[in-house]
Order: C-alpha cells, then sequence, then structure tokens
C-alpha cells in the first residue's frame, strides 16, 4: 500500500535559560482530535510552502514569534493515526532562539512553558515518574521527544502505526 500522508510540521521552542519548553495545552474546543492533550506547536503544510516555511508560519501563528535559530531533529510517519485514522509524515524541529512578543494562547489553546526535565519525565518508561509529571500528551510522543532533545547531533527518522488513539510501535534510525 502507498503511503499517502498529511505533511506536517511540530516545533518544540526551548528557553536555554529557565531549561524550559514551550508546549500547547490543546484546552480551547472540545471538538479539537488533540482536546485535553499537551503538544509541540505545528500544523500542516500549505500548498507550495517549503517545510522550513510551513514550520516558521506555524510558530508565528500559534506563538506569535520567529525562530532565529531551528533545527531539524527528524522525522516520524504515523499511519491509522487519531480518531480519523489518517496517515501523517511530520518534521519535528527544536528552535532555541526566537525574536518576538510570544502569545499567551491560540485558537487551540493555552501556550505553556514546561520545565524540560517534566517533560522528559513525563515520557519517561517508569510508571510511577511518569505518573508524577502529570502532563496528558499522546502515548505515543514519549517515545521520540526525549530524542528531541538529546545530545546526539544526528537526526532521528522514525515510523510509529497507530490504532486510532493507540500507538502499535516505534522504530527509528539515526543518521
Amino acid at each position: 500500500m502507498v503511503f499517502s500522508p498529511i505533511i506536517g510540521t511540530l516545533i518544540y521552542l526551548l528557553d536555554r535559560d529557565s531549561n524550559s519548553v514551550l508546549l500547547i495545552n490543546r484546552d480551547a474546543r472540545p471538538d479539537d482530535d488533540h482536546y485535553g492533550k499537551f503538544n509541540g506547536l505545528g500544523g500542516k503544510l500549505e500548498v507550495d510552502e517549503s517545510v522550513v516555511a510551513g514550520a516558521l508560519r506555524e510558530l508565528t501563528e500559534e506563538a506569535g514569534v520567529t525562530a532565529t535559530s531551528l533545527s531539524l531533529r527528524g522525522t516520524i510517519s504515523w499511519s491509522n493515526f487519531g480518531p480519523k485514522r489518517e496517515e501523517w509524515l511530520g518534521f519535528v524541529f527544536l528552535a532555541d532562539a526566537w525574536e518576538g512578543e510570544l502569545l499567551s494562547s491560540n485558537d487551540e489553546g493555552s501556550l505553556v512553558w514546561v520545565q524540560l526535565e517534566r517533560l522528559l519525565q513525563a515520557c519517561d518508561s517508569n510508571p510511577g515518574l511518569r505518573a508524577s509529571a502529570d502532563l496528558p500528551m499522546w502515548e505515543g510522543d514519549r517515545n521520540f521527544i526525549p530524542l528531541v532533545f538529546d545530545d546526539d547531533e544526528r537526526q532521528f527518522h522514525g515510523s510509529m502505526p497507530y490504532d486510532g488513539d493507540k500507538p502499535l510501535g516505534w522504530t527509528y534510525q539515526r543518521v
């Protein structure tokens, strides 16, 4: 079967001074497929838009800032994802410098600075540590988020099949 994905971007904005990551708490619309979850910023590419241009546009639209440092950390293909069982190909970026005045919210939810340690703890495989972080997110995100922030300079490229809301697996390579 041919993979025909929606192309999207996901950006994690890191404030190195406070060691915090800007996330969106998708709390604005109960009909949102991501409602109640914390996520990076981003969205779908528009027609004739490059991946980087799309990432920068989404960051400006969702957070009100322009990244001045943007690094591609990896890519992920998601199949059968979410309630609509969509196929996605996501480009995952880390941004650690920006210009502009940060918004406090947008049409999709509240923007929240989360300590990197808390975010990584929410991704931990130890259920006790994860529960103490209390950060609702897509279960599959717990697999790749640590790779966004680790010290390995190589990009990761992974595949994460889903069955609706449940991830079925995770494989990746570094290059």
